[in-house]
């Protein structure tokens, strides 16, 4: 019996022009405020908000203008201001689990905001597919996160 394993990761690397604290603030506390919901969700442009619970163990998940929620992953470090881990499944079962990882590290008076994505054998045949969907996908999001923590 052999086990298959993944050595794909995906890693994305922005500055944000802010200090490490309103960095992760801004990614954490106001993601309902950058996130871009209408292409980067599963109900699109039903959603009301999007919410990170700000403690191990807290959600990752969007709301619906009716009330439905979508649960996208859960929180399993959380290390103000330096490093957010979550588990990542957006309308998915557990079962095809990824894991995000974000780390802030301080650059001058800026930030450098490192994200590495991994886990992608969780999702078998459509790993490939999957994977270039968010090597794109991070590039919207993270773009979203700069012009917030910027502004």
């Amino acid at each position: 019996m052999s086990q298959q394993t993944s050595e794909t990761v995906v890693r994305k690397s922005v500055t944000v022009n802010c200090p490490i604290e309103r960095a992760f603030r801004v990614y954490t506390e106001q993601v309902g405020n950058w996130w871009p919901e209408s292409t980067h969700s599963v109900a699109k442009g039903d959603v009301e908000a999007v919410v990170l619970e700000r403690r191990k163990g807290g959600r990752f998940y969007e709301r619906t203008k009716a009330g439905d929620e979508y649960l996208w992953g859960t929180v399993v470090v959380w290390d103000p201001p330096n490093r957010l881990v979550h588990s990542w499944h957006p309308g998915r079962g557990e079962e095809t689990s990824q894991q995000v990882e974000v780390i802030f590290t301080p650059d001058g008076g800026a930030t450098r905001v490192d994200l590495v994505h991994t886990g992608w054998e969780k999702l078998g045949d459509r790993m490939e597919e999957v994977v270039a969907n968010y090597e794109e996908g991070w590039n919207t999001v993270l773009g979203r996160f700069v012009g917030a923590a910027n502004g």
